[in-house]
């Protein structure tokens, strides 16, 4: 807060955060995009975003939630554009409850990164944005440019294709 002039010194904050908020924006993308060169340019894209909104004369508050909202929105744009880099997904893996179970989670999370990259792009971006980022369907209908309705659709049908490529367990079904 700038005393002198009564309001928020923006650019400042941001500066001031971008240490802590590089690793988790750029993260962020890394996981959603599998291209480092797409992540290292949405990374750049989001910061650019971030430093035009806070020179605003009412700038939003500068906190890496804030930031990863607007890359949310960079990304969406990115997808939107048709230049979607989604070859090779990367989802955080579920932490392990027992040692056991560590083999079994990451051979899961491995099988599902390979059936997500085999679907359709619009199918793989509904689920990430659902799955991944767990935006609601209504989040993702705007960062996609649909209707709720569409949205709600589209997600029925992804997670069909997506059941579909999915391997059967040995002596059953999924």
């Amino acid at each position: 807060m700038s005393v002198e002039s009564g309001h928020r010194d923006a650019p400042r904050e941001l500066l001031e955060l971008y240490d802590e908020a590089l690793p988790i924006v750029y993260g962020y993308f890394g996981r959603r995009c599998g291209d480092r060169a797409v992540a290292e340019d949405l990374t750049s894209e989001t910061f650019l975003a971030a430093m035009d909104a806070a020179r605003k004369p009412a700038p939003p508050p500068m906190t890496v939630p804030w930031l990863l909202g607007v890359a949310r929105h960079k990304l969406a744009d990115h997808y939107r554009r048709g230049h979607a880099h989604f070859s090779d997904p990367v989802a955080e893996p579920p932490e392990p409850t027992d040692p056991v179970d560590e083999w079994d989670a990451e051979l899961d999370r491995i099988v599902a990164e390979a059936v997500l990259a085999r679907l359709p792009e619009h199918h793989r971006t509904v689920l990430a944005l659902r799955y991944l980022d767990d935006c609601t369907v209504g989040e993702c209908a705007e960062l996609i440019g649909r209707t709720v309705h569409a949205t709600e659709t589209l997600l029925v049908r992804a997670r069909r294709a997506f059941r579909s490529h999915y391997p059967a367990p040995e002596g059953g079904r999924p």
